[in-house]
């Protein structure tokens, strides 16, 4: 077992919407992606930083080094309640590839032991650091945030090529492949979007998708980080707002739910 250690901003316990069944989900800290409607601002630095508690009412280091032995003490607490429910373990982040080589030795010690794993990732990562990541999840999550390489680029600072072949790797290879959409306002939310999503899925053989409608959950993190949120009192969306965009995947023969 790697003696080294990552940085986890939280381990949160009996989640039921990261997976099946009752599950821990272990939030790795650090992303290369910078998605002006990140909803954890706090996960982004891959290091630990102070922030504001606003139910202490002091400020806080959030992020936190920790061995695999010590995130195993804590995750196989609820072992009894995985085996009940058939859940597991959920990897997030930030982005766990970030840390690819730790999250890697995480994710076959959890295997060792029997325990379900899922996790949810952009997949901006090396293809073969990919590849050796996925084969250990049982259920993967992808995000994807646009088709466009240019738009994708003015987003989120990052192009989007390496995602897309990952994610054409994993549409082909990976038996349980979910992918999610967060779709945001003026950027990614047309009809016409769309239907450039459900071409690019149809394509690479994608089956299901999440639409995940935008949220402003996390829009006083970034007061309590002392940073500017350019998405400040834009109005949230709901199922309803998404039902056509959704009627245009499904009509793609694509199994999509609006979470």
């Amino acid at each position: 077992m790697m003696k080294t250690k990552a940085c986890i901003f939280n381990i949160q316990k009996f989640s039921i919407h990261d997976g099946p069944g009752i599950r821990s989900v272990v939030f790795f800290k650090g992303c290369p992606l910078r998605c002006y409607w990140c909803a954890n601002p706090e996960s982004q630095s891959g290091k630990p930083e102070n922030m504001w508690d606003n139910q202490k009412k002091q400020t806080t280091l959030v992020g936190e080094y920790k061995s695999i032995e010590e995130i195993l003490e804590e995750v196989l607490k609820d072992r009894a309640f995985y085996e009940e429910s058939d859940g597991g373990v959920t990897l997030s982040g930030g982005e766990v590839l970030y840390q690819a080589p730790f999250a890697i030795e995480l994710l076959k010690e959890l295997k060792h032991r029997g325990i379900h794993t899922a996790c949810e990732t952009t997949g901006f990562a090396q293809i073969d650091v990919f590849e050796m990541f996925s084969q250990y999840v049982d259920l993967l999550y992808f995000d994807i945030k646009h088709y466009d390489e240019k738009r994708h680029l003015s987003g989120i600072g990052v192009s989007n090529q390496l995602i897309l072949k990952n994610l054409k790797k994993a549409a082909a290879t990976h038996p349980n492949l979910v992918v999610r959409v967060p779709i945001i306002p003026s950027y990614n939310d047309s009809l016409d979007d769309a239907k450039r999503f459900a071409a690019l899925f149809s394509e690479y053989g994608v089956k299901r998708v999440e639409l995940l409608p935008f949220h402003q959950y996390g829009e006083k993190k970034y007061e309590y980080l002392n940073r500017d949120y350019r998405l400040q009192n834009v109005p949230q969306l709901h199922t309803e707002d998404l039902l056509d965009y959704q009627e245009i995947l499904t009509a793609s023969m694509l199994d999509c739910l609006v979470r």
